[in-house]
């Protein structure tokens, strides 16, 4: 094979040094529903409206279009990366070809510890939701006991992961069936949903301006409480880099991953934000303390607004979401572990990058993240209050992580080096002048809302040391990673043999 053949056989991967070795069978949906089933607009919306509602009431809802904003200008940047590096693992290679070794070594290790920590966190939902479809489904006790609640949640939640992990371990082409078949499924039900609540609407919009005096008295008044209360979409509204996460598996990745980074914020912002406008305006009652309990929130405005068998019916839509949501959150820890693995930037390389020549997927890392994720989980039984906690750091480090991507690239825009010589060629998405404000905007939000994440609040982390567990999460992450890195990860760097590229093999081989 010539060459040219074989960058068109690898759609230009050998570019990067690394040879064809995962199956590349994704299409534009299956890229697009990626996105979509990360963010994953029924689990994340169902999941944390009570905490938003709880804490800010009807007026919480403009936090959709505030952290939408300040998203897109994040997934611009990474549409432009995504159309210049179609590499597994994005963060990762994305800051590796931005910044040093250790900067993208830290991007990656934080990503791939908050997408662990992320996967726990999601499976809960199935607790949350699938009791309300059926009492049965309250697998000890009643639920009236926190830890009833909380066996049952890890039940629950351990089933789901295994599930996640022998589909992922099976192979790309049934992971992506499973989730594209899902994905189409939370769409048309959310469609519908925004549909039918609009035709119970009983609320008037007025309800969206009135703060019913909730901070009243406090430091910052109600903004101060809208900056909590905003966490709830902030939680919601990442994971869009997925779909070029998996570019080495997908058809035309230059092409693809761009518009479906894209495309899935959108269009999980457009459906996720008239669910939540919808859903409070069809409320019979706002004023229902259960709106703001885990037990009640919007899962209770369905079945009061839609009546019981409607209403279970698209509880069991929510269900569906949930399950393909977990299934992307594992591919992509995958992915990324995959992707360090194969630079050598992981303990035990060699065996995490290892495909499996049948299946053509890195099963050891599907069982990996799948064992962890479980044990995770499990702090949830004796400790909710610490395991919430972690989980809700796990998303501050995502943000941290697309900073590390954003603020490297900012810099080269600030030196004339971007897009650079890759770029110069044309053919890939770009935001022309755009760029340099847009990633302005964007590396200013993301610090701006890790920030509002991490600082320590009771209502979020709850009271003593806890409050302060996102600095004392984040840190023990940073410096543990970083020490290996640096004492040892950074010796061993370099792509592995059997993933190498063959112009760079034979390159090799002639050297004296």
């Amino acid at each position: 094979m010539s060459t040219t053949e074989h960058e068109q056989h690898d759609h230009g991967l050998s570019e990067f040094g690394y040879s064809q070795s995962l199956d590349r069978s994704i299409g534009k949906f299956a890229s697009f529903a990626a996105g979509v089933s990360y963010i994953s607009i029924l689990t994340g919306t169902f999941q944390l409206f009570y905490f938003g509602f709880g804490l800010g009431g009807p007026v919480y809802w403009w936090s959709w279009p505030m952290v939408f904003v300040g998203q897109l200008m994040v997934a611009l940047c990474f549409a432009e990366l995504a159309g210049r590096y179609p590499v597994a693992g994005s963060v990762y290679n994305w800051s590796k070809r931005l910044a040093g070794p250790t900067v993208s070594w830290l991007a990656g290790w934080m990503m791939f510890t908050a997408s662990v920590v992320t996967l726990a966190a999601v499976v809960l939902a199935y607790q949350v939701t699938l009791p309300q479809i059926w009492s049965g489904f309250q697998l000890v006790g009643d639920g009236s006991d926190t830890t009833d609640f909380g066996y049952s949640a890890v039940i629950w939640g351990a089933i789901l992961i295994l599930f996640t992990t022998l589909v992922n371990a099976f192979g790309v082409k049934l992971m992506a069936r499973i989730n594209s078949t899902g994905v189409f499924i939370e769409l048309i039900a959310a469609i519908l949903l925004v549909v039918i609540l609009a035709i119970n609407v009983v609320n008037p919009p007025s309800v969206f301006f009135d703060t019913k005096d909730i901070g009243a008295g406090q430091p910052g008044g109600y903004f101060a409480v809208f900056l909590v209360a905003s966490i709830a979409s902030a939680y919601v509204m990442y994971g869009f880099d997925t779909a070029s996460s998996l570019g080495e598996e997908t058809v035309d990745p230059r092409k693809t991953a761009p518009s479906a980074i894209l495309r899935a914020v959108i269009a999980s912002f457009v459906i996720g934000g008239c669910i939540l406008l919808f859903g409070i305006l069809a409320a019979p009652d706002l004023d229902d303390p259960q709106l703001g309990m885990a037990s009640g929130g919007l899962q209770l405005i369905v079945l009061q607004a839609l009546g019981g068998p409607l209403g279970k019916v698209f509880l069991v839509c929510i269900v569906v979401a949930i399950t393909v949501c977990a299934l992307a959150v594992h591919t992509a820890g995958i992915r990324l572990m995959f992707a360090m693995a194969r630079d050598n930037a992981l303990p035990a390389g060699a065996r995490l990058a290892r495909i499996d020549p049948k299946r053509k997927t890195p099963v050891i890392p599907a069982i990996l993240i799948g064992v962890v994720a479980v044990l995770i989980l499990a702090v949830n039984i004796g400790t909710p209050a610490i395991f919430t906690a972690v989980t809700s750091v796990a998303v501050i480090m995502i943000y941290l992580a697309y900073l590390l991507v954003t603020v490297p690239m900012l810099v080269k825009r600030f030196r004339g080096q971007w897009p650079g010589p890759e770029g110069a060629t044309g053919g890939y998405f770009s935001l022309g002048r755009l760029g340099l404000p847009i990633n302005v905007l964007a590396v200013l939000w993301g610090a701006a809302m890790a920030l509002n994440l991490a600082w320590p609040r009771a209502d979020v982390y709850g009271e003593g040391v806890v409050r302060w567990i996102a600095f004392l999460f984040i840190g023990a992450v940073a410096l543990v990673g970083l020490v290996w890195f640096r004492l040892k990860g950074r010796h061993q760097l370099g792509t592995l043999p059997e993933h190498m590229a063959q112009q760079m093999e034979q390159m090799e081989g002639e050297l004296p």
